[in-house]
């Protein structure tokens, strides 16, 4: 599963649904984003057992029961665990849904997927889609890449920050993916409008540089030192930065002890 460097503030005015009413929602369920709830700490393997069994128990509950089941299956793997997920994808309440899809990028089966990719073309919740982004990087070898590329071009902020980000896996299978998740990376990159977005997209263009042949290569090698010279902010020009280094190309490198030396970067 991808992390990403930079997460998007809720609550977004571009979300196509009433944020008021679902901020206050999330509040009532003391829910919070179950993003923020993904790799909190390791429980010991007789601990987390204990807690997928009362998980799998509240997931045929009422609404409260299965919230408090879906906040375990965030956290913690169980084979068993899909097969109770997947007929909550219909919820009628969208913070469960997108609970659910978070537990189905922690749990990921084969059977979730054309559900998941059908929520991120058509779930009318900005916070479910943005789920399903996130989630899809759980699926590298499925047929994800055009859902995600369509997300990135498409779709609101929340949602595009996290497909930039799954592209990252969704290329990472192969030559040609990776050519491909890299060309629409690069394209985010300079001309997206939001910094979240593209930064994402630098960090993924990172992820995938060994992955790509050396002329696509170039073009990210060039694009990211153009974002860490010239992007209008701050955080954008630093993930550039850090990708740059990460590299370990020792020509890259070398250019950028130059800047430094010249007095263009500190």
């Amino acid at each position: 599963m991808a992390a990403s460097p930079y997460e998007s503030p809720k609550g977004s005015s571009d979300l196509d649904f009433d944020s008021e009413l679902l901020e206050r929602e999330l509040a009532e369920e003391d829910l919070g984003d179950p993003l923020d709830e993904l790799d909190s700490g390791e429980a010991s393997p007789a601990d987390a057992a204990a807690e997928c069994d009362l998980g799998l128990r509240l997931l045929e509950g009422g609404h409260d029961e299965q919230m408090q089941g879906l906040r375990i299956f965030c956290e913690h793997r169980d084979p068993r665990a899909p097969a109770k997920l997947l007929p909550l994808l219909d919820a009628s309440c969208p913070i469960l849904r997108m609970s659910v899809v978070y537990a189905l990028g922690r749990n990921p089966a084969v059977q979730a997927l054309t559900p998941l990719l059908q929520l991120l073309q058509n779930d009318s919740n900005g916070y479910v889609r943005k789920a399903v982004a996130w989630s899809l990087s759980s699926y590298p070898d499925a047929p994800i890449m055009n859902p995600l590329i369509k997300a990135l071009e498409t779709d609101i902020s929340a949602v595009r920050l996290w497909a930039a980000s799954s592209l990252a896996d969704a290329g990472s299978t192969g030559l040609a993916k990776a050519d491909q998740a890299a060309g629409q990376l690069l394209l985010a990159l300079k001309i997206d409008s939001e910094p979240v977005v593209r930064s994402n997209s630098a960090w993924s263009l990172g992820r995938l540089y060994a992955d790509l042949v050396e002329p696509r290569q170039k073009e990210v090698e060039e694009a990211l030192l153009n974002a860490m010279l010239n992007d209008a902010d701050l955080a954008v020009r630093d993930e550039a930065r850090m990708a740059l280094e990460q590299l370990e190309n020792p020509l890259v490198l070398e250019r950028l002890q130059t800047l430094v030396d010249e007095g263009l970067l500190a």
